[in-house]
């Protein structure tokens, strides 16, 4: 239809697959290109590769200025964990072309306010330029460590802190590279994973603190970080990623923390394992599985826990389809609303107009 709002998804990995099946369930959005860095993956359709069980007409390619032409949204699926600046690169490129960018992989854009100053300066020039918009959220997902706490926060009469957890069993979870040397499961216990090196805690899920902070209305003096690793008792056979061998790191627990008045008051905080045997002191999901949980300390005490599924039931893809949905459900406001920068404070969850399964659209 004339009035869909042509949208790009840029990378077909576990977002991107996530990515495609939302933006053709969205109303008002149509698939306009599938951009692919794998060979393999060129020309291939874009329902075949997002699992969909059906074409969509629409096949993937790696010529970026092609599929970048008219598209009026794009949807950067693509890591930026190893490749920040590339990633940078990438999303300025599409904003400079007109586009609204909603993406997980630029951190630093969670608080845009905190956002390092050349950077801020490089993504409002190409607003400026082109008349784009960048809206970045968690992966982890954004939702809850912003919308969700800061919505149980209000129902409360007084609030002593504010806790966002993310459990999981990584055993399911089909990204090798990722769990074994992001994460560091299955290394021996002296290998120091980059996801818990010094700083880069914060550098990922600092922005999310101050953002909830400023929400708040409180002052974050200062962000630490405490991380804590645990071996695997035995030896674990996993359906997608072989082996894990006894003695190697089976679970890594750490905290993102904000600091206010000198004591934690807004905390982030993730516990992986690769096996339910591990470190079993650590929080738990209900089901063992997967889950997010927000826990608002005072008056009255509120604890949610969310558990979402996707793809025969990972709880992983769940989380990833989550927080693609609170991306792609932003973009019909975007392209509404004047160029610029935005954050979760300013961009609302997505209406679910049309999104009954079975309705005809």
């Amino acid at each position: 239809m004339a009035d869909e709002i042509p949208t790009l998804v840029w990378g077909t990995g576990n977002i991107g697959r996530a990515a495609i099946r939302a933006v053709a369930a969205r109303p008002g959005l149509a698939l306009h290109a599938v951009l692919v860095h794998d060979p393999a993956k060129v020309g291939r359709d874009a329902g075949e590769l997002a699992g969909l069980g059906r074409k969509l007409g629409v096949a993937a390619t790696d010529d970026v200025a092609d599929a970048l032409r008219g598209a009026r949204a794009v949807v950067y699926a693509a890591s930026g964990d190893v490749r920040p600046d590339a990633a940078l690169a990438d999303v300025i490129r599409a904003i400079q072309g007109g586009a609204v960018v909603v993406t997980p992989a630029l951190y630093a854009f969670y608080d845009p306010p905190s956002a390092p100053a050349g950077q801020r300066e490089q993504v409002l020039a190409a607003v400026a330029a082109g008349g784009g918009s960048l809206f970045a959220s968690g992966v982890d997902p954004g939702w809850a460590n912003d919308v969700l706490p800061l919505m149980m926060a209000g129902l409360g009469t007084s609030i002593e802190a504010v806790r966002c957890q993310e459990i999981f069993d990584y055993s399911t979870y089909d990204q090798q590279d990722s769990v074994r040397y992001l994460v560091g499961m299955g290394q021996p216990m002296d290998y120091e994973p980059p996801m818990t090196a010094p700083d880069v805690p914060t550098m990922v899920w600092g922005g999310q603190i101050r953002l909830m902070a400023r929400a708040l209305g409180v002052a974050v003096t200062e962000i630490e970080e405490h991380v804590e690793r645990a071996p695997l008792p035995g030896s674990v056979d996993t359906a997608t990623m072989g082996r894990f061998e006894a003695g190697t790191q089976g679970g890594v627990r750490f905290e993102v923390r904000g600091l206010v008045g000198g004591a934690a008051r807004i905390v982030i905080e993730h516990v992986t394992r690769i096996h339910a045997s591990v470190a079993p002191q650590w929080p738990q999901a209900p089901d063992g599985v997967g889950a997010h949980r927000v826990v608002i300390e005072g008056r009255p005490r509120i604890e949610v826990t969310i558990e979402a599924a996707d793809e025969d039931g990972n709880r992983s893809a769940g989380g990833n389809a989550t927080a693609v949905g609170r991306l792609v459900g932003a973009i019909g406001w975007l392209v509404e609303h004047p160029a610029g920068v935005y954050d979760a404070l300013e961009v609302p969850v997505g209406a679910p107009v049309g999104l009954w399964e079975g309705e005809s659209q």
